[in-house]
């Protein structure tokens, strides 16, 4: 392969993408998963990645710099590494956890979160079905694995497999699950949805800021708006919450906030806090209510879903943010998140500057949890703002 200067400056910089329009030349068709050697326009090597036809994305760069082959022993050293990096995360009482996280972790195209001894491998791209096997034995190998589950994204799930098994939520390894795999996280006990669920079956990546909710919970009152199956919520109980409401618009959400409270009865902050479940759409909910919260929580799902959604998001951000500046208590807490790809961390604090800043004061911005290391921007997602409400 051959790719255009600009490509070519884009993969020195050791991004790892190379999209359809940027190659000029190719010796030949290629199929899903051949391995790409890319050379650079003194005819010397400049990287290698997974070819696929399926995608605009035909590349996905696995090594760029001097020339490296591509076996079993280059891969074991590449998950020994992120395994070492998440030696932090993984204790007894966290036991839910991402293990890869595609491009950041040099598997452009693959994640592969942990619910204790379940292994759930998402692919984004067909380019890695040649070489699932090899991976799966590696996983096995060196990771908690008594079963492993396939998730595949929208985009291939109606594309050719080599396997004709390899359906999404299909068992690769193992026995199949009875139901939702429980997990941990930060000593709560939670459910993963591995076969149905969003994502690979929940979403880990707000795992600290749910351990910060929890830390300042005590005694306080708690709004858990698109609370999804309630983490946030769960560590304000344990945290000493009086009180949770959760606001969803789906029925099946709630039904796993309340599967996951049952879960946890037996510790004492979930036995002395009131739970309330709403199912509304948050947005028509906020037009009508009125009553104040010590504490309260806006994580909505992406409301970008492309470049272009990104004004559209940005007002609805902006709409979300006044309804909880309205609805939080003096001296309350008000947390602001996005996982809107398309709205860059700049562009969402600046907003939320203009919309609060008047009255609130802006505490602390954070990010993914660090299983979830930041390296690409396009993968740097997610944004989590807190703000303090003035005091009476």
């Amino acid at each position: 392969m051959r790719l255009t200067t600009a490509a070519e400056r884009q993969v020195r910089k050791r991004h790892p993408w190379v999209f359809d329009g940027s190659i000029q030349t190719q010796n030949r068709e290629g199929m899903a998963g051949d391995l790409a050697v890319i050379f650079d326009k003194k005819d010397k090597f400049l990287a290698v990645g997974l070819y696929d036809p399926h995608s605009p994305i035909r590349i996905r760069v696995l090594h760029a710099g001097k020339p490296a082959p591509i076996h079993k022993d280059w891969w074991e050293s590449k998950l020994l590494h992120a395994i070492r990096l998440r030696r932090e995360v993984q204790t007894p009482d966290t036991t839910g956890l991402r293990w890869i996280y595609g491009e950041n972790d040099g598997w452009p195209g693959l994640v592969l979160d942990g619910y204790e001894q379940t292994l759930v491998v998402k692919l984004y791209s067909t380019a890695w079905f040649p070489h699932l096997e090899e991976q799966l034995s590696l996983f096995q190998q060196h990771l908690p694995c008594e079963r492993i589950i396939l998730r595949l994204s929208r985009n291939i799930q109606s594309l050719p497999a080599p396997n004709a098994h390899w359906t999404d939520g299909a068992v690769l390894f193992g026995p199949p699950p009875d139901d939702a795999v429980i997990f941990q996280e930060n000593g709560i006990r939670m459910r993963a949805d591995v076969r149905r669920g969003q994502k690979t079956g929940f979403f880990l990546d707000q795992r600290d800021n749910r351990r910060r909710v929890g830390s300042i919970s005590r005694g306080k009152s708690v709004l858990n708006l698109f609370s999804f199956s309630g983490g946030f919520s769960l560590h304000a109980a344990a945290g000493g919450a009086t009180s949770v409401t959760n606001v969803d618009i789906s029925e099946h959400a709630l039904r796993e906030c309340e599967a996951n409270w049952q879960l946890n009865t037996d510790r004492p902050g979930f036995l002395n806090c009131q739970l309330a479940n709403i199912q509304a759409d948050v947005f028509r909910w906020l037009d009508s209510h009125r009553k104040s919260y010590d504490i309260v929580i806006i994580d909505p799902p992406s409301l970008a879903k492309r470049r272009s959604d990104r004004e559209d998001a940005l007002k609805a951000y902006r709409m979300l943010a006044l309804a909880g500046q309205r609805l939080t208590r003096p001296g309350g807490t008000l947390l602001c998140c996005s996982c809107s790809a398309h709205v860059s961390r700049e562009d969402f604090v600046n907003m939320l500057e203009e919309t609060l800043g008047g009255r609130f004061q802006m505490n602390e911005i954070t990010r993914h949890a660090p299983d979830h290391p930041h390296g690409m921007a396009e993968l740097d997602y997610l944004k989590a703002v807190y703000f303090s409400a003035p005091k009476a």
